[in-house]
């Protein structure tokens, strides 16, 4: 690397960006306002499963320095496959196309009477375009539209953060703590990393000069300013979600809360930058995506360049399609898929950051088979009453919670682990 630090620099950049969607902006200021005096406990909730997690995935990528297959393949092949099959079908079908249906609620909407079908198109257009051109995707995501979307987003945190609001109201949250936890999920973030983390390394690999151990340095230290910057966009939205509490509609939607929190801290031109930062976040969340999607079914047919081109366009497409349906709609049929694949998920990026005499084989199947059952229920929640699984709820700690997978992949870990140590 010629210059390490400014790589650095723009990659940590550029992974801001590609993870910092959709979901993103609309999801912590919500949650600030519904929180209220207790936004301190949803924030860390929140930040666990939405910088935390995710950025040990980008750690997970610097180890390994594989492709998503890598991260599941301990468990089988086949396993692995059917994993990132269904990962990048989620990630196509629901956060993808939720970026164009953003942008046309809070950055066309609100200027021009235009359908959203006329929205997805061109946004997925221009997706297209930039992923056609993936070499570059880094560098321009990270020199150009992340500075933008950081500089408008602390404009209004720190506005906000120095006005003289007070938190006057109370928390409507019984678990404030496991509420922000389950919300981090809605962020996509762990999933994003597993794919996102797939997109660097295959695009360092570009460049033949650069060993494995100063690509391991440059992954792990872009990931360290990339969880940075989340945590501060984050925590801060959720604060100044929790001091404008008292201002916002009681029913405001997550995209109102959003839109009154610029007006108020921007004054007449919050929302107009607003919408700037809309469209940019959304615009190289679904890049990056796209991106990985191709980069994936690629792989599977000899690095087929053909096949690439071929998933970018059924990608966009998809997104044509589903982005045109309104933001409230995508966000409910996204939570079963994610209350089934985001466990699976978390367990593989922590077992992917151990040293391998602690996460052998056995560890990995006995821990991921035991996640994937103790989710079922939580998955069943979003299709049946939860009086229906009263008897599940009692027999499993934290399954009144949706985390009932918990403390059975815990004691699966120390278990397997101590009878592997007694085997050998």
């Amino acid at each position: 690397m010629k210059n390490p630090k400014k790589e650095i620099l723009i990659t940590g950049f550029a992974l801001f960006s590609m993870f910092f969607g959709a979901g993103n902006l609309i999801f912590p200021p919500f949650l600030g306002k519904n929180a209220a005096d207790a936004w301190h406990w949803v924030a860390i909730g929140f930040l666990i499963t939405a910088v935390f997690i995710p950025i040990l995935g980008i750690f997970a990528h610097a180890r390994i320095q594989g492709t998503m297959y890598d991260f599941g393949k301990k468990v089988s092949p086949t396993f692995s496959l059917i994993y990132c099959l269904i990962v990048y079908t989620i990630s196509v079908a629901l956060p993808a196309p939720r970026t164009a249906s953003v942008t046309h609620e809070m950055a066309i909407k609100p200027y021009f009477d235009s359908h959203s079908l006329l929205t997805s198109s061109l946004f997925f257009i221009l997706v297209l375009v930039f992923v056609m051109n993936r070499s570059k995707v880094l560098s321009l995501l990270g020199r150009f539209l992340t500075p933008l979307i950081i500089l408008i987003l602390l404009s209004i945190i720190f506005i906000g953060i120095f006005s003289t609001n007070e938190i006057s109201t109370p928390t409507i949250f019984e678990s404030p703590f496991v509420k922000g936890l389950l919300e981090g999920y809605q962020t996509f973030d762990a999933i994003g990393a597993v794919v996102i983390g797939g997109v660097l390394v295959i695009s360092m690999n570009f460049n033949k000069n650069t060993s494995f151990q100063e690509k391991k340095e440059l992954i792990t230290k872009s990931g360290l300013i990339a969880g940075l910057g989340l945590f501060v966009i984050y925590a801060g939205l959720i604060f100044n979600g929790a001091i404008f509490s008292s201002t916002f509609e009681e029913e405001a939607t997550r995209s109102e809360v959003l839109t009154s929190l610029s007006s108020q801290t921007l004054g007449n031109i919050g929302t107009a930058f607003l919408s700037v930062l809309v469209a940019l976040a959304c615009f190289t969340t679904a890049v990056g995506i796209i991106t990985g999607t191709s980069d994936y079914f690629k792989g599977l047919f000899n690095n087929s360049e053909k096949v690439y081109t071929i998933t970018a366009i059924i990608g966009c497409v998809l997104g044509v399609a589903i982005g045109q349906f309104d933001v409230h709609y995508i966000v409910n049929i996204a939570l079963p898929a994610l209350m089934f694949i985001y466990p699976i998920t978390i367990v593989l990026i922590l077992l992917n950051l151990l040293p391998e005499k602690l996460a052998t084989p056995t560890i990995f199947k006995a821990v991921v088979i035991v996640t994937f059952i103790f989710s079922v229920p939580d998955f069943l929640q979003s299709f049946v009453n939860k009086e229906s699984l009263a008897g599940i709820h009692n027999i499993i700690p934290f399954s009144k919670d949706q985390l009932g997978w918990v403390l059975p992949a815990l004691l699966t870990f120390g278990i397997t682990s101590l009878l592997s140590k007694k085997e050998a």
